[in-house]
């Protein structure tokens, strides 16, 4: 496992936590689709080849063939010597699906130079936690929007956890433990955590500073406040402007580190972030789950 020198040294490298993202890039694995929570501003309807946000990927993977695709990707002269991160970012929830951690297994075996990386909404993370720092997961970015059960059962519709469907307040509540939770296990770990915060005009901008506040007392490392991308049951929501944005972070800037360059990456980015390339990617195939 890595000591902890050597992680700080690998954020130099993350182009998604603090590092030179002109220079370095990472690649997505869309290996998860199916996912354990339904958030108010998702939406499965998509046009693959034309949209850029979290969710969309031409086609979802089986580790087999992520591992394969990793192959061609560090063999290129045109990527190998950018690509550090490999990540798992969905389409759905990675913590929902066994085969994040069968890829990352395959990826650590063959590739142990590159970054481990993962996207999650935190609802699985206490168990899972232990699972990941054994395959030596080194970077973890959980999407945090609220830290008030009314505020977030304004955001999601439902969880579905062990078996069982909660909705509204209840849901929220265990939702919002469960994050907390898990930040603080992966921090404590040692893994390097990033807060991802969807600031949604009209509903959680009172929450971000509370929510800055509360990771960086757990442990997190950065936070990224990003606007909504209006959609699904949220689709009436006018997303920030580029002063909000920059106000909301500025605000939290003296109490946990900002992350500024996010560019809410598909779950198949290649590349560096705002210069993706398509490699071997063609038709929509994510299934609806």
């Amino acid at each position: 496992m890595a000591t902890s020198c050597d992680r700080m040294a690998k954020i130099q490298g993350h182009p998604c936590f603090g590092g030179n993202h002109h220079k370095n890039g990472r690649m997505h694995l869309a290996v998860a689709p199916k996912c354990n929570i339904k958030c108010g501003y998702c939406s499965r309807k998509h046009d693959c080849a034309n949209e850029s946000r979290p969710g969309v990927t031409s086609r979802v993977l089986t580790p087999a063939e992520a591992i394969a695709k990793v192959r061609e990707v560090m063999a290129s002269e045109l990527l190998g010597p950018i690509i550090k991160v490999i990540g798992i970012a969905g389409p759905g929830d990675p913590l929902a699906n066994e085969e994040t951690f069968e890829t990352f297994r395959l990826v650590g075996e063959e590739f142990p130079h590159l970054i481990k990386c993962m996207s999650t909404n935190g609802l699985l993370l206490p168990e899972s936690i232990d699972r990941l720092h054994d395959l030596d997961l080194h970077s973890l970015t959980v999407t945090i929007n609220a830290l008030d059960p009314a505020v977030a059962a304004r955001i999601y519709g439902h969880i579905f956890y062990h078996g069982k469907r909660y909705s509204g307040s209840e849901a929220a509540e265990i939702l919002i433990a469960n994050q907390l939770e898990g930040v603080k296990r992966a921090a404590d770990h040692g893994m390097t955590v990033k807060i991802n915060t969807v600031y949604i005009p009209g509903i959680n901008e009172e929450q971000i500073p509370l929510i800055g506040r509360r990771v960086k007392e757990l442990g997190a490392f950065v936070m990224n406040v990003m606007p909504i991308i209006p959609q699904a049951e949220l689709a009436h929501i006018v997303p920030p402007t580029p002063e909000q944005l920059e106000l909301a972070r500025a605000a939290n800037e003296s109490v946990i580190g900002q992350f500024k360059h996010c560019r809410q990456c598909r779950a198949d980015a290649v590349g560096l972030i705002g210069q993706d390339v398509t490699v071997g990617q063609s038709a929509c195939e994510v299934p609806v789950r």
